[in-house]
């Protein structure tokens, strides 16, 4: 599901997953950097928002047809320069409409470098539109 799209191209993978929890890593590395030298902070989104993705997907009532992000947000505690960041996700919210999700993003000694919540809303096949008499006629 990662490989030939962006989480993949920046190398994150996937631990373990289940519709209630998700755990994922990515291995930090230059090019994932800001020009200050530290982890850049759409790189921590990137993570925790695909780690969150993949839940989200998992836990997809069955009539559901997808998802799509509504809103997220990101606490920054600290940062990383090497080493591999790792996240775990947990559904707080499994909904019908919508999902929320909370993920921990940790450095390699265990420290929460961010805090991040998303809320999904969860996507249904439309009906076909009948058209009307009076439509048809107009074309």
């Amino acid at each position: 599901m990662l490989d030939g799209r962006f989480p993949g191209l920046v190398g994150l993978r996937i631990r373990a997953a289940a519709a209630a929890a998700v755990t994922g890593e990515l291995p930090v590395r230059e090019a994932l950097l800001a020009p200050n030298g530290y982890l850049h902070a759409a790189t921590v989104v990137a993570l925790a928002d695909t780690v969150c993705g993949v839940g989200a997907r998992l836990a997809l009532p069955a009539e559901a047809s997808g998802f799509t992000t509504l809103e997220l947000k990101t606490n920054y505690l600290g940062t990383a320069r090497s080493g591999t960041v790792t996240v775990d996700a947990a559904l707080v919210h499994g909904g019908r409409r919508t999902q929320v999700w909370d993920a921990t993003v940790r450095d390699d000694a265990g420290r929460a470098i961010a805090l991040f919540r998303c809320t999904q809303l969860v996507l249904y096949p439309t009906a076909p539109q009948h058209r009307t008499d009076t439509e048809t006629e107009q074309e």
